[in-house]
């Protein structure tokens, strides 16, 4: 490929990974709004983003592996179009429980980014992959960011079905140029998806997020709270043993279990935990009428504007910045800045002033850990790995997400009519990051080989 092609191929898988991160957290301000307008509760509304963290779970380590054995650049392609075709759906969706089962199709989407890393480090010199795939990762932090300052706008000035219509065109387009443009990856390894692991692994999260989502109406000791617990835990022990027996498994037990890649993808469970609560806690908190700003739905998008602009100058200086001194610099950095974040939003959040204040912090420190993540995972594995590890980390990230904003809505319900829920929602979520930090330790330790393993990428 020329210097040309990389670029082009860059911007195209830009593209789609914006589109895809839009669509992840464009809903998440106007899930007030879809209470009242199919009459249901705030439990089930927040399952438009848990289903699609779900399903992002077990789909993209399908899809990647997939990718890895028939081409990348194909399963990208039939991801996209199966998001893309999904978004339109959504758009016409006559109740709440078709509109959570396209948002749960969505999920294929998120194999974009293991799909993405894959083809860059199959394509693109040695020297531009870490500045690539951070560039591609940070967008994850970006689009979401994007996302959240439009959905007001869109749903108090035009319609909510505009909500996914707006994330099925651009998808659509970037799938059409991604398939005549972008070449197929020359390294492929034969595979055979774990539909077994997946349906297990599918179960036990959703029983899970079940019981978080209706614990507080329900009762945490209740009969059916705890019957989805026992589901839960017998459904991912099993996953676990299906993982051991089969010869492809969903996700390699062993390869989690290497101190680098463990680490890795600790803190990419408690970021994705830490983000996602920050996602759904501000919309809320900013619209509340008495202890919050009590904020229309277009304003609450336009106070989360410096969090987006302050991904958008920090994702590229990210990725130059792990190039030059190691990924774990700019990882420490993003994790730091968002537990100061979060813990400022904690304790000084009664006037708008303060709450803005905090909002740039976080927007940078998000997108150098995502930025820094992404890159951390194609160092630690091999190039016929790619898929299957960026696959796994995208499953960590999802999962912290999904246990994240199921945890924080329980906590925001359980206090209801003052702001204490929000308070200890974002003190949980600042010390995630802080936490987060702790498996960085041995990532400092492995941090002269990085550089090392990323030369295993093929010009």
């Amino acid at each position: 490929m020329t210097s040309a092609s990389h670029r082009l191929t860059l911007a195209l898988l830009t593209v789609a990974g914006v589109s895809f991160a839009i669509m992840q957290t464009l809903v998440v301000p106007s899930l007030p709004f879809f209470v009242k307008e199919f009459d249901t509760s705030a439990a089930w509304v927040t399952w438009l983003v848990t289903s699609f963290l779900v399903s992002s779970s077990v789909l993209t380590p399908i899809l990647g592996k997939l990718g890895d054995a028939h081409g990348k650049k194909k399963l990208l392609v039939i991801s996209l179009g199966i998001f893309g075709v999904a978004s339109l759906g959504a758009t016409f969706a006559p109740n709440i429980g078709v509109l959570i089962a396209f948002r749960a199709l969505q999920g294929a989407g998120a194999a974009i980014f293991p799909l993405s890393f894959g083809i860059i480090r199959d394509e693109f010199p040695a020297e531009k992959v870490g500045l690539a795939i951070g560039t591609v990762s940070s967008v994850f932090g970006i689009g979401g960011g994007v996302g959240l300052v439009l959905s007001g706008v869109i749903v108090e000035h035009l319609s909510w079905h505009f909500l996914f219509l707006i994330g099925a065109v651009p998808v659509l387009i970037s799938t059409v140029l991604i398939a005549k443009f972008v070449p197929e990856s020359p390294i492929k390894t034969p595979a055979k998806p774990d539909y077994k692991g997946a349906a297990a692994l599918s179960v036990g999260f959703a029983s899970l997020l079940l019981a978080l989502s209706e614990g507080t109406e329900w009762g945490w000791m209740s009969p059916g709270v705890l019957a989805l617990a026992a589901v839960s835990a017998t459904a991912l022990a099993g996953w676990v043993a299906i993982e051991r027996r089969v010869d492809d498994p969903l996700v390699d037990l062993e390869s989690l279990l290497k101190p680098a890649m463990a680490a890795t993808n600790a803190s990419t469970v408690l970021l994705g935990f830490s983000m996602t609560a920050f996602f759904v806690l501000v919309p809320g908190f900013v619209q509340a009428d008495g202890f919050g700003f009590g904020l229309s739905p277009t304003n609450a998008g336009l106070l989360l504007l410096p969090f987006s602009l302050a991904m958008i100058a920090a994702g590229p200086i990210a990725g130059a910045l792990g190039t030059r001194k190691g990924r774990v610099v700019p990882l420490r950095i993003g994790l730091a800045l968002g537990a100061a974040s979060l813990a400022g939003l904690a304790a000084l959040h009664t006037h708008e002033a303060w709450f803005v204040l905090w909002l740039p912090i976080m927007g940078v420190g998000m997108a150098f850990a995502l930025a820094a993540i992404g890159a951390l995972v194609i160092d630690f594995c091999r190039p016929e790995e790619t898929g299957v590890a960026s696959g796994m980390n995208t499953i960590m990230r999802a999962s912290g997400a999904a246990i994240g904003a199921q945890i924080a809505a329980a906590i925001v319900a359980a206090h209801p009519q003052t702001g204490d829920g929000y308070t200890i929602a974002f003190a949980m979520a600042a010390i995630g990051l802080v936490v987060a930090l702790a498996p960085t330790l041995v990532l400092t330790r492995r941090r002269a080989s990085a550089p090392a393993l990323a030369q295993l990428a093929p010009a």
